[in-house]
């Protein structure tokens, strides 16, 4: 994120932040954002940004935009290239300095994933994502949760790869349902809480491919694998095996 973000009054977290990708230039910043992280299919032209702190009534307008995740520390936590957008609708400024709600048009695609919100949030308390939280969510938020710590290992300008230090992964297949769920827990496996291992099969074979971190993953243990092979399409897990056989991953199920 460039420079520092002026703050007129205490802020909520996390704080999201447009600002213009070439200049840092800051075009607001928002406690709250509405319509953003939505199901395609509900998507409207405006996005809606609640308890606003600074707004550049100057800029009314950029090419380049992004929408940044602040952290409490004014850490960049997350990062959505968002490309053009247009100032709207201003609302009014409350005493304590917040502007109540400012519209901005955007003219691209936002976050698909509407539980993606409230696992910003989680992520940007500050506080250390623990061991097995992912599981603590709803199945139907472990794409979300995905999404997020894909989203948050890339702007901390970490690569594909493996930085953990172990070269034996455990993974328990009574905790693996869906593919979302398995990619969930081998970045954790591999990299720790909150830690990223590829999304897709291509993004696997970059990871365990990669000449970055701590070099190549040498071992799986897939507990309790019957569970996941109940769960699970069986051509994602023949594709899964493929990849690892391809890169010489020694998966041993149990």
């Amino acid at each position: 994120m460039a420079g520092e973000l002026p703050m007129m009054v205490e802020a909520d977290f996390p704080l999201y932040v447009v600002a213009d990708e070439a200049s840092g230039d800051v075009l607001i910043a928002a406690e709250e954002v509405d319509g953003f992280f939505v199901d395609p299919e509900e998507e409207s032209p405006e996005v809606i940004f609640l308890g606003a702190h600074e707004v550049n009534k100057g800029r009314r307008r950029t090419e380049d935009a992004v929408l940044q995740i602040v952290n409490r520390q004014r850490e960049k936590v997350g990062e959505y290239f968002i490309g053009r957008v247009v100032l709207g609708d201003t609302g009014t400024e409350s005493p304590d300095g917040r502007i109540s709600s400012v519209s901005y048009r955007f003219f691209s695609n936002r976050c698909e994933y509407p539980g993606a919100a409230k696992i910003w949030r989680r992520w940007a308390s500050g506080i250390a994502i623990e061991k097995g939280e992912w599981l603590q969510w709803p199945a139907s938020h472990h794409s979300a949760w995905l999404h997020v710590v894909q989203n948050a290992w890339f702007t901390s300008n970490r690569r594909a790869a493996r930085y953990g230090v172990d070269d034996v992964a455990y993974l328990d297949g009574a905790h693996i349902f869906t593919k979302s769920g398995f990619f969930c827990a081998l970045g954790e496996a591999v990299n720790g809480p909150g830690g990223y291992f590829g999304s897709n099969l291509d993004a696997l074979a970059d990871c365990i491919s990669s000449s970055f971190g701590e070099g190549p993953l040498v071992k799986i243990v897939w507990q309790n694998f019957r569970a996941s092979q109940e769960s699970l399409d069986h051509f994602l897990l023949d594709s899964l095996m493929g990849v690892m056989r391809e890169f010489h991953v020694d998966v041993a199920i149990c």
